[in-house]
Parts: structure tokens; sequence; C-alpha cells
């Protein structure tokens, strides 16, 4: 362990250490002892449920909470199934604390071709799918959603489905555009966690969002799911920047915060702040410890990581 990494680590491990007799003496919003309120660098988005042991189970607390943690973004995949009430006073809290909504799942397929069908039946849906997530965006202020184009077909040349793949997403887009809606484009690793989705690579989702040039088709880039695919991080986000609105992380393996595997995230976090980057980063990982400890870690873990030195 090098000296700037052992640094970081140490200083992770203090607010760790501090995290924990805020909790034993009930005073859980002040984990950190103070430092761990200022806000990162760099705007990383939890999800709902990450802190529930520490917040409590009510979401406006667990955003609140994140919020004292000095997070300034969130993510939450599955809004389109809360209630639309809900889904407004999640809207209005994250607007009252200066909070940044993340993506949320627009359409998502693991089992069945969709995108890369050429049915109208099934771009009839694609389209309706865009249309409730333009509703939901606007119930909580959010301007990207994440699209996952579903399966490759078995039995369809591979040119065919990609132009098949581009064509829907054009009919999306219009959907998306006059509002204002991203949809980012997830490549998914086919080897772990998602065998037979036809969006694998970065390099992919690259040509098929130049070829449908629309402000509202862009990449996610979900540096987890990129390191069991092709590795090769840093340079690929480089070379598909302009198309690239959104990041992801977890690291591998495990899937769970940096510091866990084998990426170095707090080198891929100082090249994104260099870059100038000021989107959000969501956390769609687990967590590697359990209970108030495990997510005091998950704290620390981003804190080390966002400890990077700007010029």
């Amino acid at each position: 362990m090098n000296k700037m990494n052992r640094r970081a680590f140490l200083a992770g491990m203090g607010s760790v250490a501090a995290g924990m007799m805020a909790v034993r003496s009930g005073k859980a919003q002040t984990v950190g002892a103070g430092a761990a309120s200022a806000p990162f660098k760099l705007k990383y988005a939890p999800h709902f449920g990450m802190f529930e042991n520490l917040a409590g189970k009510d979401l406006l607390d667990q955003l609140r909470f994140a919020y004292d943690q000095g997070f300034r973004a969130w993510e939450d995949n599955g809004m389109p199934g809360r209630p639309a009430q809900m889904q407004e006073k999640i809207g209005a809290e994250m607007t009252r604390l200066g909070m940044e909504m993340g993506v949320f799942v627009a359409t998502a397929d693991f089992d069945n071709v969709t995108f890369a069908s050429d049915d109208p039946a099934v771009r009839e849906k694609l389209v309706a799918d865009m249309r409730n997530a333009v509703e939901v965006a606007r119930r909580v202020n959010a301007k990207w959603c994440t699209v996952v184009p579903g399966q490759y077909d078995r039995k369809l040349p591979w040119d065919y489905q990609t132009a098949n793949v581009i064509e829907n997403l054009k009919h999306c887009a219009a959907v998306c555009e006059p509002v204002g809606l991203i949809m980012v484009l997830e490549p998914l690793n086919p080897y772990t966690d998602h065998p037979g989705l036809f969006l694998t690579k970065i390099s992919q989702a690259y040509q098929i969002c130049r070829a449908v040039n629309s402000p509202s088709c862009k990449i996610l880039d979900d540096l987890y799911h990129q390191q069991v695919s092709e590795g090769n991080l840093i340079p690929n986000l480089d070379r598909a920047w302009s198309e690239i609105a959104y990041f992801q992380v977890g690291d591998n393996p495990g899937r769970k915060e940096p510091g866990t595997g084998e990426i170095n995230f707090r080198n891929i976090f100082r090249h994104l702040y260099s870059k100038g980057y000021t989107g959000i980063i969501g956390m769609e990982h687990g967590i590697d410890g359990e209970g108030k400890h495990g997510e005091l870690a998950l704290l620390a873990a981003y804190r080390a990581a966002d400890d990077f030195p700007v010029s």
C-alpha cells in the first residue's frame, strides 16, 4: 500500500470510528465528526435502503440523512413503481434540500427481445414506457432515465438488430426531446450478471448513440459492468466522452462499495473531476458489511475514494 493510499485508508477508518461513536451515543446524524458533513467533490447518489439502519425506514428521512452526510444526489431505480403522491413528496423534499435526482429505470426487459425487434407492437410498448417515464420525471424533477435494450435475437443477423435498436430509440427519443428528458443506455456485462442481452459494451453504445443522433439518447457508463465486460475503464470513457451522460459504480468482484475489489475508484473519480464532470455518479451496488457498522463503513469508503488531490 503506497503512502497516498495508506493516508486515504486511515482517514476513512477515522471516519468509521467517529461514526460508530456517534451511533452508540444516539447521534447518527453526526457521522464522521463534522468532516463527513462537508459536500463530496462529486455527486455520488445513494439509493433508498442504503442508510435505513442509521436513518430509519422513512424515505424522506433517508434523503435528509444523506444530505447531512454530504451527498447532493440520489437514485431510485424503482421510482416508477411508487405511488404518484410519494413521487411528488420525494421530488419536493429533494428540491427543498438542494439535491439532484438521478436515474430511474424507464424500460428494461431482461428476458425478451425488445429494442432489437421490428415488431410494431413492441415499439408501441416501448414508446408507452417512455411516455410514462416523462410523467415520473416531471414529478421528481429528473433529467435522466435508464434504458436497457433487452435481449438479442438468436434468429436475426446482428446488423439488422442494431438497425432495429436505433430505429426504436429514435421513436423513444421523439417522446423525450420536447421535455428535455435524457434516456441513458446501460451496457450490462454478459458474464456475471446478465447473459443474453443486446447491449454489453461502451463502444457499442457509442455507435448507437451517434446513429440515433439525439440529445435525449446518451450512455450510462456503469463501471462495475464494464470492468467485468472489458476493463480499460478510463480510456473507454475518454473515447466515448461526448456520448456519456451518467456514471454508476460498484467494485468488482462482488459489486460492493469502493475499496472492496480491484477498481481504483480514487483515480477514476480524480479523472472525472479533472475532466470537469459535474453530473451524477450512481451508487448502484450492495454493502459489504451489515447493519449500522456496514453503513458507516460505506460512508468511510466514499470519503476515502473522494479524497483525491485537485489542482
